[in-house]
């Protein structure tokens, strides 16, 4: 398999990470946001949203991160990570929703501002965004930490919902937000982290950057 992919990228790592976890090779091929890469003629053949992660198998391609999760984790026949029962799986969707549409789009509000931009050379960071990203994040991390309060995994027992929200938690200190009002969520933060397979990752996007 093939992923296109930016290592900075909190939704690259997580398919690189899964990959590491459940032992399947990968050839990352970099792409240079900041150039243009996603958007070449080539590339916008294989994702019209002119995006990375893209992953390639055979004569499949896949865009989406958490899409490539449930692929991935169903190629390694990982049904541990990737349930298949109907309230199990909905369970992982649900929080994988969830992590898209709340608290990693409030990391990445932050991340824009005071990482992105700066590499990008866009500018000042908008101390507005900033806030109004660290006040959603204050909510998202809140509801995480409810969540785990009786819990070591998100859905009980580590899955791929796992893998999808911890490189975007993993950010959030590189951004100045802060996890320490939430023990439950550190913790869990710091099991994922200790994990083989995200510490090779997230050593590899910093070695890279």
């Amino acid at each position: 398999m093939k992923l296109y992919q930016l290592s900075f990228s909190p939704n690259c790592q997580k398919v690189v990470a899964l990959a590491n976890e459940v032992g399947l090779p990968l050839e990352l091929v970099a792409v240079d946001l900041f150039k243009g890469g996603a958007r070449t003629p080539a590339m916008l053949a294989k994702n019209p949203n002119g995006k990375v992660p893209i992953l390639e198998d055979g004569e499949f391609t896949l865009w989406e991160s958490n899409a490539m999760l449930g692929y991935v984790a169903a190629k390694a026949n990982r049904t541990d990570l990737a349930p298949t029962g109907m309230v199990e799986r909905a369970d992982v969707e649900r929080w994988m929703s969830w992590g898209t549409a709340h608290f990693a789009a409030a990391v990445r509000k932050v991340a824009f501002e005071r990482i992105v931009k700066k590499l990008a050379g866009l500018g000042a960071p908008d101390e507005a965004l900033v806030k109004a990203g660290t006040e959603e994040f204050a909510v998202w991390a809140g509801v995480l930490e409810q969540s785990l309060r009786s819990k070591e995994y998100v859905c009980g027992r580590l899955t791929i919902a796992d893998f999808s929200l911890a490189p975007y938690a993993a950010l959030s200190a590189s951004c100045g937000l802060d996890f320490e009002p939430y023990p439950k969520a550190k913790a869990w933060l710091a099991r994922m982290t200790a994990r083989d397979s995200m510490k090779q990752t997230l050593l590899a996007a910093r070695e890279a950057a």
